[in-house]
């Protein structure tokens, strides 16, 4: 999945529901749609965040980093490779033209996604006026602070009806295990230490992204702006160009949006050789992806005896509801500084015609748009 799954992590839902629970019987779809929106309501990148949280139920902590391990590797390499690349052979410019189609296809796949997950999730009318409350705020004001924010209205507004709910008995207390969060606190203390009294490129590049990680709500697209300030304008380890174009090639590769962080990363060294760039490309991956699996890691313990009291699963109707309008929103907003013409709207209509009529998979598409890049 980790070498087919394009589209950001919106699209990754969709794949999460096909694979998962159609094919695989992992967990049931509204198990699925529940950590997804759990994941939400906590910093850090949300697929990566639910595909981890998946493991950890199957097979406890040791699956769950094995299946992290895997679902970032093949993104981080390519976009690391594509780093030394561009450092090395500046071939920007043909690339840029091969994959000038992927953006639009990406917002048909987000679109695919919003009309799969809303007709699945929504089920009353407050989860109607929940959603579209969802998209319309989503939309006026983009803030990472928004998402958490319009989660947890979400399910205040649904946590009403809990009347309707029946009684589970609660067998044991509610225990809390403090211990992951523990040690994300104390990995947060210790990198930012560590990059204040030592001179360690890579333990400085570790801790930029780790803070990144712990304070960002809202997937990818919320990390860009502050990644160009820290990077661009400030530190000035990359150019506006080489930042801009990498960034149009994370969205042909598949995976974690997040696996940005090593083309940044790996740019950043560029002084210290090819080694020192490897180095801090994986730095910066690990540095990004661990406080969100640390914090899911600590919250997920305890999530299900949480959603034995009633109140709490009234609530997942209107999380859940919030968080499809976010994916609605999401296929606007992207769509919005695409260039008018007529190619555009086209490639996202095709897209999601071929997703929703087709058995053509995703990889398919994608190579297709690329070739349409290069003979265009």
């Amino acid at each position: 999945m980790s070498l087919t799954a394009f589209g950001g992590p919106q699209v990754h839902i969709a794949y999460f529901l096909e694979r998962f629970v159609d094919k695989r019987g992992y967990l049931t779809e509204k198990e699925l749609l529940e950590l997804n929106a759990l994941c939400q309501i906590l910093p850090g990148p949300t697929s990566t965040q639910t595909i981890t949280a998946i493991g950890f139920r199957i097979g406890g902590p040791g699956l769950a980093y094995l299946t992290l391990f895997f679902w970032a590797l093949p993104a981080v390499s390519i976009l690391l490779f594509i780093a030394i690349a561009i450092s090395s052979f500046h071939q920007k410019d043909f690339i840029l033209n091969a994959i000038r189609y992927i953006q639009p296809m990406a917002v048909g796949f987000i679109s695919f996604a919003a009309y799969k997950i809303t007709s699945k999730v929504i089920e009353s009318k407050s989860g109607i006026l929940v959603m579209l409350i969802s998209i319309g705020l989503s939309l006026i004001a983009a803030s990472p602070f928004l998402y958490p924010v319009l989660i947890i209205l979400g399910g205040f507004v649904t946590a009403l009806k809990y009347k309707r709910q029946p009684k589970i008995e609660k067998n044991e207390p509610l225990k809390i295990k403090w211990a992951n969060f523990i040690l994300w606190a104390s990995v947060l203390i210790i990198s930012g230490a560590l990059a204040t009294f030592a001179n360690w490129p890579s333990i400085k590049l570790f801790e930029n992204f780790y803070r990144n990680g712990s304070l960002i709500f809202g997937g990818g697209q919320v990390l860009i702006p502050l990644l160009y300030t820290e990077f661009v304008t400030l530190k000035e380890f990359l150019t506006s160009t080489e930042f801009l174009s990498g960034y149009g090639l994370a969205q042909a590769v598949p995976g974690p949006v997040f696996s940005f962080s090593a083309y940044i990363g790996s740019l950043s060294m560029r002084d210290t050789g090819v080694m020192g760039m490897i180095t801090g490309g994986f730095m910066s991956a690990a540095g990004i992806f661990l406080p969100g699996t640390f914090l899911i890691f600590f919250v997920i313990r305890f999530w299900e005896n949480l959603k034995r009291y009633r109140i709490v699963r009234a609530s997942l109707e209107g999380i859940t509801a919030a968080s499809s309008g976010m994916v609605v929103a999401a296929a606007i907003i992207l769509f919005q500084p695409l260039e008018l013409n007529v190619m555009n709207p086209l490639l996202i209509i095709t897209t999601f015609i071929l997703l929703q009529f087709t058995k053509i998979k995703a990889p398919f598409i994608i190579i297709t748009g690329i070739l349409l890049g290069i003979i265009i």
